[in-house]
């Protein structure tokens, strides 16, 4: 995935690459001396492996879109002194991985949230596909992701969701990431979901005791 271990450049101050380590990473870190069990963890985001949140939801962006990209700005415009604004137009790029390869990730997204741990995200007015992800914190409780996209077809917004100390993925960045979607897409949160909406917007996490 190209938005991962660089800079996206967003028009943003103090954004963070991250880190996508490969072998001249490892040569360096363990001499030369290092073995496949060495890298195991990357596996499920863990060891040396360094996303932001918004390289997450880019990534998710790519997925959506099977492979095309334009890369996310904040800036829609710029206006130099006393003329016009002027749009900026971002060109689509494509990822070296193959079309076929996209709908069995597709498909797994969809499933979790159908079936699977993001089943919080569900919603009934439109297909969410996402993944849940769990950050162990040595220092107090693990933290909670998620990230995904909406409507699987036609997709129209790509999320990512970190929670500090909010315990495993599908917990509280799942229904935060749907009930975001759900708000963007339809601009209101239906009858059923409003039960999900007012425990996300009361929880207390800071004090939440330890499990």
């Amino acid at each position: 995935m190209p938005s991962l271990g660089r800079k996206i450049s967003v028009d943003l101050p103090s954004e963070k690459s991250g880190n996508l380590p490969g072998p001249d990473y490892f040569d360096k870190e363990y001499n030369g001396k290092w073995r496949s069990p060495y890298i195991l963890s990357m596996a499920i985001g863990q060891g040396e492996l360094q996303l932001t949140t918004l390289q997450m939801a880019h990534a998710a962006s790519i997925i959506a879109n099977e492979g095309t990209y334009t890369d996310p700005h904040i800036l829609k415009a710029r206006v130099p002194p006393g003329q016009k604004p002027v749009v900026e137009y971002y060109p689509r790029r494509r990822v070296s991985i193959d079309y076929r390869h996209f709908e069995p990730v597709i498909e797994g997204m969809s499933g979790a949230v159908r079936a699977g741990t993001a089943t919080l995200a569900y919603n009934p007015q439109f297909e969410v596909c996402g993944k849940t992800g769990t950050s162990q914190n040595p220092h107090g409780e693990d933290h909670s992701v998620f990230f995904g996209f909406a409507p699987r077809d036609n997709p129209k917004i790509a999320i990512a969701v970190y929670i500090e100390n909010a315990g495993w993925g599908g917990a509280y960045a799942t229904p935060v990431a749907g009930l975001m979607m759900e708000k963007y897409l339809k601009g209101e949160i239906i009858e059923s979901r409003k039960a999900l909406e007012e425990r996300m917007l009361t929880a207390d996490l800071i004090h939440k005791p330890k499990s």
